[in-house]
């Protein structure tokens, strides 16, 4: 074999793709990384354990949106159809600025499907196709859900000298998702359409 095959195989197998690889985790969920931030390891794993089941909720209310999107029927399809896309992608930014605050924290954010589904305090939709009532229904109970807790998170972060966590879930989530709800829950108000009663 000549200097000039052996390089060539060299450079080929540089070039392969390692697939099927298997390490340890290099950081169990649950198991905070200290990072100099300047916050207690206190308000870091209560800020964590309590971002991560906000995000699990803002996670499922993302997808209850998207859900709706694909299922929505009726005279106002076209309105509701854009208005839940929107929704769905102004969710799916609040999800990645909560999941990015978790790892700042040092934490692991939770991130699959099933570990979402068991967490969250949403409950699931049926898989089948829903009135839109109904929809909408769901849409403002899921956001009530997160508010509440939102709202309680906030004051704990604040009380534990979390600011960065405090302003996320302040000026953040929710003030989108008082916004939302406002323009979801206008849709089920019994207004008349042509003639004032």
């Amino acid at each position: 074999m000549t200097k000039a095959t052996l390089d060539a195989e060299t450079i080929l197998k540089r070039a392969a793709p390692l697939t099927h690889q298997h390490a340890h985790e290099i950081q169990p969920f649950g198991h905070l990384v200290r990072m100099p931030i300047a916050l207690s390891e206190q308000a870091c794993k209560e800020s964590v354990e309590n971002l991560n089941q906000l995000l699990a909720d803002t996670m499922t209310l993302r997808d209850l949106y998207k859900k709706h999107h694909w299922q929505i029927a009726g005279p106002t399809f076209y309105q509701l159809h854009l208005l839940f896309d929107k929704h769905y992608d102004e969710q799916n930014a609040l999800v990645d600025a909560i999941a990015e605050r978790i790892q700042l924290l040092g934490g692991v954010s939770v991130a699959m499907a099933p570990d979402v589904a068991e967490t969250t305090l949403i409950p699931r939709p049926p898989k089948g196709r829903e009135e839109a009532p109904v929809q909408i229904s769901r849409l403002l109970h899921a956001h009530e859900i997160v508010l509440k807790e939102a709202r309680a998170m906030a004051r704990r972060a604040a009380e534990s000298g979390d600011d960065g966590t405090n302003d996320l879930i302040v000026s953040d989530i929710i003030r989108r998702n008082e916004l939302q709800v406002w323009f979801v829950a206008e849709h089920v108000v019994d207004a008349p359409l042509t003639q004032a009663v």
